[in-house]
């Protein structure tokens, strides 16, 4: 069976710097209507950078959405037209200073596909290098190192919320299983 919601009729609520929220009328499949909330996002991405000794490289900062401080991935908002993986080799950058040799795609995710469009992407990022950290303007965070075997296990413990986070976190921990390093390729 086709499911498809057919829009009738759209109202444009909000349109800012971050999100687009819109109300739609849509017909159903079996031709009633309905209304359908919606924030359009332009997508980010998130990086768990990797060392060669399994230790990861995380921020922590505020989230005003949940009035708290949040451990995350270092990760952006894609600005428009911008290839995801540059996206996440300049994010990497300024939260953490640090440079890659080896971006591994890890695939993507939609965030909350019930209301929003946004997809974030994530990479795998090895073979690091200090560069420098440049925070944007407003932004203030703290850079940690955890092993990835205890984000691991912070994850199963519910320590860590972070949907991104989770995902980056049990795909790395996929990809380099149990094993003490990993070589490293150049970009």
């Amino acid at each position: 069976m086709d499911y498809t919601e057919k829009t009738v009729e759209r109202k444009e609520i909000f349109n800012g710097r971050v999100i687009h929220v819109v109300v739609d009328t849509v017909e159903l499949p079996d031709g009633s209507l309905a209304s359908r909330e919606m924030a359009f996002h332009p997508g980010g991405v998130g990086v768990i950078a990797v060392t060669e000794d399994r230790k990861v490289y995380m921020v922590r900062q505020f989230r005003k959405p949940y009035e708290a401080e949040i451990l995350e991935v270092p990760a952006g908002k894609l600005e428009p037209g911008e290839d995801p993986l540059e996206c996440g080799i300049r994010e990497l950058e300024e939260e953490t200073g640090l440079r890659a040799e080896k971006m591994t795609y890890l695939g993507a995710s939609y965030v909350s596909p019930g209301f929003c469009s946004e997809t974030i992407h994530l990479y795998l990022a090895t073979g690091l290098s200090e560069v420098g950290q440049h925070l944007d303007d407003g932004e203030f965070l703290d850079v940690l190192t955890y092993d990835l075997d205890e984000l691991y296990q912070m994850a199963l413990n519910n320590e860590i919320m972070d949907a991104k986070t989770l995902i980056a976190i049990l795909k790395a921990k996929g990809i380099l299983g149990e094993q003490s390093s990993f070589a490293t390729t150049a970009l």
